[in-house]
Protein backbone atom coordinates (compact mmCIF):
# COMPACT_ATOMS: atom_id res chain seq x y z
CA UNK A 1 0.00 0.00 0.00
CA UNK A 2 2.82 2.28 1.41
CA UNK A 3 4.41 1.54 -2.53
CA UNK A 4 1.33 2.93 -4.10
CA UNK A 5 1.22 6.01 -2.61
CA UNK A 6 4.80 6.59 -3.02
CA UNK A 7 3.94 6.05 -6.41
CA UNK A 8 1.06 8.02 -6.95
CA UNK A 9 3.14 11.12 -5.10
CA UNK A 10 5.98 11.02 -7.42
CA UNK A 11 3.72 11.12 -10.41
CA UNK A 12 2.12 13.83 -9.17
CA UNK A 13 5.64 15.48 -9.00
CA UNK A 14 6.78 14.70 -12.42
CA UNK A 15 3.49 15.84 -14.16
CA UNK A 16 3.96 19.43 -12.60
CA UNK A 17 0.72 18.91 -10.89
CA UNK A 18 0.15 21.75 -8.03
CA UNK A 19 -2.15 22.35 -5.59
CA UNK A 20 -4.70 24.72 -6.30
CA UNK A 21 -3.65 27.45 -3.69
CA UNK A 22 0.13 27.47 -4.48
CA UNK A 23 1.13 30.88 -6.10
CA UNK A 24 4.43 30.85 -8.30
CA UNK A 25 5.96 34.27 -9.85
CA UNK A 26 9.21 34.20 -11.47
CA UNK A 27 11.88 34.90 -8.24
CA UNK A 28 13.77 37.89 -10.09
CA UNK A 29 9.61 40.25 -9.62
CA UNK A 30 9.64 39.19 -5.87
CA UNK A 31 8.57 41.42 -3.76
CA UNK A 32 5.14 42.07 -5.18
CA UNK A 33 2.92 45.01 -4.17
CA UNK A 34 -1.08 45.14 -4.71
CA UNK A 35 -2.06 48.89 -5.88
CA UNK A 36 -6.12 49.19 -5.52
CA UNK A 37 -8.36 51.14 -3.60
CA UNK A 38 -8.25 51.09 0.01
CA UNK A 39 -11.51 48.78 0.46
CA UNK A 40 -11.37 46.71 -2.88
CA UNK A 41 -12.14 43.14 -2.01
CA UNK A 42 -10.23 42.02 -4.73
CA UNK A 43 -6.68 43.30 -2.70
CA UNK A 44 -7.79 41.59 0.20
CA UNK A 45 -8.49 38.26 -1.74
CA UNK A 46 -5.35 38.56 -3.30
CA UNK A 47 -3.66 38.89 0.24
CA UNK A 48 -4.93 36.53 1.90
CA UNK A 49 -4.73 33.75 -0.99
CA UNK A 50 -1.03 35.05 -0.87
CA UNK A 51 -0.25 34.77 2.59
CA UNK A 52 1.75 31.65 3.65
CA UNK A 53 2.97 31.33 -0.07
CA UNK A 54 6.69 32.12 -1.80
CA UNK A 55 5.44 35.26 -2.92
CA UNK A 56 6.54 38.11 -0.64
CA UNK A 57 4.52 41.20 -0.37
CA UNK A 58 6.06 44.82 -0.84
CA UNK A 59 4.45 47.27 1.68
CA UNK A 60 5.41 49.75 -0.08
CA UNK A 61 5.38 50.48 -4.52
CA UNK A 62 8.69 51.01 -3.93
CA UNK A 63 10.17 48.32 -2.53
CA UNK A 64 8.47 45.91 -5.06
CA UNK A 65 10.02 44.66 -8.39
CA UNK A 66 6.28 43.75 -9.68
CA UNK A 67 3.09 46.11 -9.01
CA UNK A 68 -0.19 44.18 -9.77
CA UNK A 69 -2.65 46.96 -10.56
CA UNK A 70 -6.24 46.84 -9.85
CA UNK A 71 -7.23 49.50 -12.30
CA UNK A 72 -11.05 49.37 -11.64
CA UNK A 73 -13.59 47.32 -9.73
CA UNK A 74 -17.44 47.77 -10.35
CA UNK A 75 -20.65 45.68 -9.97
CA UNK A 76 -23.93 46.30 -11.28
CA UNK A 77 -27.24 44.05 -11.47
CA UNK A 78 -29.64 43.58 -14.78
CA UNK A 79 -33.15 42.62 -14.20
CA UNK A 80 -33.15 39.08 -16.73
CA UNK A 81 -36.99 37.76 -15.32
CA UNK A 82 -40.39 39.58 -14.24
CA UNK A 83 -43.77 37.90 -13.91
CA UNK A 84 -47.25 39.37 -14.89
CA UNK A 85 -47.54 41.54 -12.67
CA UNK A 86 -44.30 42.80 -13.28
CA UNK A 87 -42.44 42.16 -10.03
CA UNK A 88 -38.46 41.07 -10.41
CA UNK A 89 -37.85 37.17 -10.19
CA UNK A 90 -34.37 37.07 -11.05
CA UNK A 91 -31.54 39.45 -11.72
CA UNK A 92 -27.99 38.81 -13.60
CA UNK A 93 -25.26 39.86 -10.79
CA UNK A 94 -21.98 41.29 -12.54
CA UNK A 95 -18.52 41.78 -11.40
CA UNK A 96 -16.23 43.70 -12.94
CA UNK A 97 -12.50 44.14 -12.34
CA UNK A 98 -9.60 45.30 -14.83
CA UNK A 99 -6.08 45.17 -13.92
CA UNK A 100 -2.46 45.09 -15.24
CA UNK A 101 1.14 44.35 -13.64
CA UNK A 102 3.74 46.75 -14.26
CA UNK A 103 7.29 47.19 -13.10
CA UNK A 104 8.54 49.63 -10.64
CA UNK A 105 10.29 51.52 -13.41
CA UNK A 106 6.86 51.63 -15.63
CA UNK A 107 7.64 48.59 -17.90
CA UNK A 108 4.48 46.52 -18.72
CA UNK A 109 4.87 42.71 -17.92
CA UNK A 110 0.99 41.61 -17.80
CA UNK A 111 -1.31 44.02 -20.28
CA UNK A 112 -4.83 45.36 -19.25
CA UNK A 113 -7.20 42.92 -19.03
CA UNK A 114 -10.58 42.32 -17.67
CA UNK A 115 -12.68 40.03 -16.02
CA UNK A 116 -16.36 40.35 -15.94
CA UNK A 117 -17.79 37.55 -13.78
CA UNK A 118 -21.50 37.28 -13.75
CA UNK A 119 -24.10 34.86 -11.24
CA UNK A 120 -27.75 35.09 -11.56
CA UNK A 121 -29.71 35.68 -8.49
CA UNK A 122 -33.54 34.38 -7.99
CA UNK A 123 -35.58 37.20 -6.13
CA UNK A 124 -38.55 36.11 -4.63
CA UNK A 125 -40.58 38.29 -2.51
CA UNK A 126 -40.25 36.58 0.40
CA UNK A 127 -37.26 36.18 2.75
CA UNK A 128 -35.91 39.67 1.61
CA UNK A 129 -33.04 40.08 4.60
CA UNK A 130 -31.60 36.50 3.42
CA UNK A 131 -31.59 37.60 -0.11
CA UNK A 132 -29.59 41.02 1.00
CA UNK A 133 -27.10 38.51 2.31
CA UNK A 134 -27.38 36.29 0.09
CA UNK A 135 -26.16 39.30 -2.73
CA UNK A 136 -23.68 40.27 -0.52
CA UNK A 137 -22.22 36.83 0.10
CA UNK A 138 -22.20 36.33 -4.15
CA UNK A 139 -20.14 39.30 -4.56
CA UNK A 140 -17.42 38.23 -1.62
CA UNK A 141 -17.39 35.01 -4.03
CA UNK A 142 -16.91 37.03 -6.95
CA UNK A 143 -13.93 39.01 -5.39
CA UNK A 144 -12.81 35.58 -4.42
CA UNK A 145 -12.97 34.16 -7.57
CA UNK A 146 -11.28 37.21 -9.61
CA UNK A 147 -8.48 37.14 -7.38
CA UNK A 148 -7.72 33.17 -8.30
CA UNK A 149 -8.12 33.72 -12.01
CA UNK A 150 -5.94 37.13 -11.74
CA UNK A 151 -3.13 34.70 -9.86
CA UNK A 152 -3.62 32.45 -12.38
CA UNK A 153 -3.19 34.60 -15.30
CA UNK A 154 0.06 35.76 -13.79
CA UNK A 155 1.13 32.80 -13.53
CA UNK A 156 0.45 31.91 -17.02
CA UNK A 157 1.94 35.30 -18.67
CA UNK A 158 5.05 35.78 -16.13
CA UNK A 159 6.79 32.19 -17.02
Amino acid sequence: MLLVLGLVCLAQLGCGFRLRGVVEIPAELNPVYIQAAGNSPVRAALVDQLAGGDVVLAATAGEANLILRILSESRYSQVVAVDSGGRVLAYELHYLVSYDAVTPDGVQKVPGQSLDLIRNFDNPDVEVLGKQLEEALIYQDFARDAADRILMRLRVTLF
